[in-house]
């Protein structure tokens, strides 16, 4: 069976990284039997400036139709001024929600070859190996109702809805149980019950779902103690599951224990396992078309989808040991150049990695 990766370079450094995402691929393809055609089309403001929509009827075709996404990333100061619909990260927004992909699974590992990188010290982060299962498709980003109205004073409000319904709970907690029990069996859900009643019935239902799992050890820490502690301890963790707002903010936390945010990649999965991958970072405006940035994530990214979407644990484990060595004869981007190295530039970053994987 052939299989249908929608490739969406977005805006950007995104067409700059996933072109070298692609071309480990296409390795794949050529010289290790991946059997898999890459489609390519507009998500974000590239979307609004050729097709008028941030997630244009033709891309929406497109996800629908294939067995995964690898997505750059979205957004960028020039969209800033634009109606809110139209803005790209609403196009982020849509298709997540239009495919139902829930469930987002954002490692942070720390590479041994990259333990000086990190903010903290080596002895704190050395065998860092988290996994952060935010829930995706719910809570204030989506809850209604939301927008920004102009009071009886004449004063200007803005708000949004926090939202959890019970079914929602669940599903994400199980994907956190089922996730930790492949791992070190130990889940830690983060939440903020003492003042906010969707955090209340999270607490309770991922309590409930823990009884289904009792080789499972649950724990549970309000949201500004789990930032604390991911700061101060942060291999005390193994699987954390929390909320979309929660979740966004952590997994950017803990993203730079591991030394750049440039190193990290997500999945984000519905059901049946069918997802969009994608790196953490930003669309970094600042240096698109420089040549400079990290495509590690967006090639870790691929990895995740053919171990998650495709079934190919085995070459999604050929590109992890390719960035392992890649990283082992000391070749650099900017994001984690030491002192007295030479950093490398994107392109040259994405050609190490296939000639690994040659080798």
């Amino acid at each position: 069976m052939t299989h249908k990766i929608l490739v969406l370079p977005g805006d950007g450094i995104g067409p700059e990284i996933v072109a070298e995402a692609a071309k480990v691929l296409e390795c794949l393809r050529q010289e290790h039997g991946l059997d898999a055609v890459l489609e390519y089309g507009l998500l974000g403001g590239c979307a609004v400036d050729e097709l008028g929509a941030p997630y244009p009827e033709e891309t929406r075709r497109q996800a629908h139709a294939a067995d995964a996404i690898l997505l750059g990333a979205v957004g960028g100061p020039r969209w800033e001024q634009i109606d809110r619909p139209l803005r790209p990260e609403r196009g982020l927004l849509a298709i997540r929600a239009d495919l139902e992909l829930f469930a987002n699974l954002r490692p942070a590992l720390l590479y041994p070859q990259l333990a000086a990188a990190s903010a903290l010290k080596p002895e704190i982060v050395a065998g860092l190996d988290i996994l952060i299962v935010r829930e995706l498709n719910g809570d204030i980003y989506f809850g209604q109702p939301r927008g920004i109205r102009t009071l009886d004073s004449g004063e200007r409000e803005g708000f949004n809805t926090m939202r959890y319904s019970e079914p929602e709970i669940e599903r994400i907690a199980r994907v956190a149980f089922e996730a930790a029990r492949k791992r070190h069996r130990k889940l830690c859900s983060v939440d903020k019950a003492n003042v906010l009643e969707a955090s209340e019935l999270w607490r309770e239902v991922v309590g409930r779902v823990a009884r289904e799992y009792p080789d499972v050890t649950l724990s549970h820490l309000y949201v500004d103690n789990a930032a604390m502690q991911l700061v101060r301890a942060p291999k005390q963790f193994d699987v954390i599951v929390t909320g979309n707002l929660f979740g966004d903010i952590l997994s950017d936390c803990a993203a730079m224990l591991t030394g750049s945010i440039g190193m990290l990649p997500s999945a984000s999965l519905d059901r049946q396992g069918k997802g969009l991958y994608e790196p953490i970072h930003g669309s970094a405006p600042d240096i698109a078309g420089k040549g400079v940035a990290n495509p590690l994530a967006t090639i870790l990214s691929a990895a995740m989808l053919l171990r998650y979407s495709l079934n190919q644990p085995q070459l999604a484990g050929r590109i992890e040991e390719a960035v392992g060595r890649v990283l082992d004869r000391g070749l650099r981007t900017l994001d984690i150049t030491a002192s007295g190295m030479t950093p490398v530039g994107t392109q040259a970053m994405g050609d190490a990695v296939v000639a690994a994987l040659m080798e």
